[in-house]
């Protein structure tokens, strides 16, 4: 596990001091598992550890690391602790009869010790850790839009839902393919592992596959030597906010652009340039790209890479910047848009 250079994130301070409040809240109940204070401090315990553990590791690994915790306790119980529990039982039973002392309730032969509070919330946490494991790695798995980059289709603040298994199912950590099911295609919406940032996840539309040449010049995209059909949709206007400026008010052209045969919405900014050189990274097999200034470009796709782009063509970091995207980086296919709070006629909404 490479850890990351930067300094810490106030997210690892504020689990840090959660962690600490739960075991502080734990050791006040006393043991006594079935008391709020235990309950919560469990609970304030959990989320202070995964804001520690995601500063080095995405939430999917978190949970892992939580099954394997609460399941390691529960096979300890069973094969050594409850051993332990009985052993105890039955020699207080023997030492009371031996004294002739009248049992106890606590000590009749058919209760045994209460489980430790540890293995107790182990046993609640267990099952229900796993299935959401399980259903984030494998299945489905939900996420927020928290940029413009593919406006109009998605706008910020939609809450979407993500298949996993749309292009194979993935081992877990490599997230290489061990089942097979379908690839990549031109026009579809895919979430990807950020090529620059750890941890972090990016959506973009797929606009070439391996072996397609991509030519991206006075805005419109020309595949294998054939352009795109373009046509005009009227004006879209957007304000997003920045620290550094505040809000900035967007007059963008709209266009459905046919993409081998899935027919979408882009827009375009006029005062922006169709590609900002200066901003271009030196990504792995830039070799296969040709920048004309800020004109325009020229890339091949690799062999079982990808070449993806924002719909909002003048306000996305994409793979004109960092360049193309190995399967191994691929999450899944974005498919509909279940909740947002700024505008619920967007529920439902396919994409």
């Amino acid at each position: 596990m490479e850890l990351v250079s930067q300094s810490l994130s106030k997210w690892f301070y504020l689990g840090v001091l959660a962690a600490v409040v739960g075991v502080m809240l734990i050791y006040k109940a006393r043991g006594d598992q079935q008391s709020k204070l235990m309950e919560n401090g469990y609970f304030i315990l959990i989320l202070g550890l995964v804001g520690v553990i995601s500063e080095w590791v995405d939430f999917s690994t978190v949970l892992f690391i939580f099954v394997l915790i609460t399941g390691f306790i529960l096979l300890l119980d069973k094969l050594v602790l409850a051993k332990r529990r009985t052993l105890k039982h039955v020699t207080l039973i023997a030492t009371a009869n031996k004294l002739s002392l009248e049992p106890q309730s606590e000590l009749q032969p058919n209760v045994l010790q209460p489980k430790p509070h540890y293995v107790h919330y182990a046993r609640e946490f267990f099952p229900i850790v796993l299935a959401v494991w399980v259903l984030r790695a494998f299945l489905f798995e939900a996420y927020q839009i928290p940029t413009s980059s593919m406006r109009p289709d998605l706008t910020v603040g939609d809450f979407i839902l993500v298949n996993k298994f749309s292009y194979g199912i993935r081992e877990p950590f490599t997230n290489k393919v061990i089942i097979p099911v379908g690839s990549p295609k031109r026009g579809d919406v895919m979430v990807i592992k950020d090529q620059n940032t750890k941890n972090r996840d990016l959506i973009k539309r797929v606009v070439g596959i391996g072996g397609d040449k991509i030519e991206y010049y006075n805005k419109r995209l020309t595949i294998n030597g054939v352009p795109l059909e373009y046509v005009e949709a009227g004006t879209y206007v957007y304000s997003d906010t920045y620290p550094q400026v505040g809000e900035v008010n967007y007059h963008n052209e709209q266009y459905i652009e046919n993409l081998s045969g899935v027919k979408h919405h882009v827009i375009t900014w006029d005062q922006a340039p169709t590609i900002t050189t200066s901003s271009v990274r030196n990504f792995p097999k830039r070799e296969n790209c040709i920048y004309a200034n800020n004109d325009g470009f020229t890339c091949v796709v690799p062999q079982g890479e990808y070449f993806m782009m924002g719909d909002n063509r003048d306000n996305s970091d994409d793979g004109r910047y960092w360049g193309f995207v190995p399967d191994d980086s691929v999450l899944g296919r974005a498919m509909y848009v279940w909740l947002n709070f700024h505008d619920l006629k967007r529920i439902g909404t396919k994409i």
